[in-house]
């Protein structure tokens, strides 16, 4: 697109993981294989909680919360993405790209806070045990869903409409698989300073919080299980974090490695493996860590599976 052009870019152009074709099938079938396990598995969890009595705890209904956010924060990115491996002309419009922006920012916002939100009930369970019933009830926890969609959004909402102010008018090529901030404040042709402080305030806000919640849940939760006596009561305790524990490493480290960094004019092939790591390959390591890690869950699954065999 000619650079003297002022007329606002109505299409972008995606570059995609790969230009070679061979590539380009390999990686469709291993991110095909990859998106089918993720629906199955974070449809398996909700199934899973809704339908077992004895998962209808604190725990396990933010953890099926946890699975419908993957399952569309997944669903967001990655059919577009395997659609782009096969396709000769990998496009979005403008429109279409703010959308999947908005929907990947709000649903990976969403995805921070009920982290900090499972990490606070995890606390709740060990250093107040006689009281977890009535400091997690379920309006409280209903509540606590509710404020994570709702700030999901709106910190989503106010990077969409700061995007919404800039001028596209020069380059339409995104040097990414999918529409994100970086890539499109990037390409801008208007000063983007004032949308590099939201975004920064915004992201840094959200997720700085979200992480110290973290942190000083598990400050307290260490220090209460040092002081159980038993080998055997300390691991059954530490073994109800765990699977969380995991989960929020794996979701965290690739994000910060991301994001939490000095800036760069160009976007490097890691940069793009990294992203690949907690927008593809976290929404799919979820279930199947709650899944092997969790005994409750395991049951479930195994008494599901000698049902199956008898019918």
């Amino acid at each position: 697109m000619d650079h003297g052009n002022r007329t606002q870019v109505t299409m972008f152009v995606l570059s995609g993981l790969t230009d070679d074709p061979k590539l380009a099938l390999l990686l469709f079938a291993f991110f095909l294989q990859i998106y089918i396990i993720t629906v199955i598995g974070n449809v398996g969890i909700i199934v899973i909680v809704y339908k077992t009595s004895t998962l209808h705890t604190p725990m396990y209904y933010f953890l099926s919360y946890l699975s419908v956010v993957d399952l569309f924060y997944s669903s967001t990115l990655t059919p577009k993405m395997i659609a782009d491996l096969i396709s000769i002309k990998k496009v979005i419009t403008f429109h279409g790209c703010v959308l999947q922006f908005f929907l990947f920012a709000t649903l990976a916002g969403t995805e921070v806070l009920l982290l900090s939100i499972m990490s606070y009930d995890r606390y709740a369970a060990i250093c107040h045990p006689l009281h977890y019933v009535s400091i997690m009830t379920k309006n409280k926890c209903a509540r606590l869903v509710i404020f994570a969609f709702s700030l999901g959004i709106l910190q989503s909402a106010a990077q969409i409409a700061c995007v919404y102010t800039l001028q596209y008018c020069a380059s339409n090529r995104i040097d990414h698989y999918y529409c994100d901030i970086l890539p499109l404040l990037k390409l801008s042709c208007s000063d983007t300073f004032t949308c590099d402080m939201v975004n920064v305030y915004l992201v840094g806000s959200l997720w700085a919080g979200s992480l110290t919640t973290i942190l000083v849940s598990y400050i307290f939760i260490l220090s209460a299980i040092s002081r159980i006596k038993s080998a055997k009561g300390r691991q059954k305790a530490f073994s109800t974090c765990s699977s969380h524990l995991i989960c929020s490493s794996i979701f965290y480290i690739p994000i910060f490695l991301t994001y939490i960094r000095p800036p760069s004019d160009t976007f490097k092939k890691q940069d793009m493996l990294v992203s690949i790591f907690y927008s593809v390959i976290t929404p799919m390591l979820n279930p199947l860590i709650y899944s092997l890690r969790n005994q409750e869950v395991k049951k479930v699954i195994v008494r599901a599976i000698c049902s199956f065999r008898h019918l």
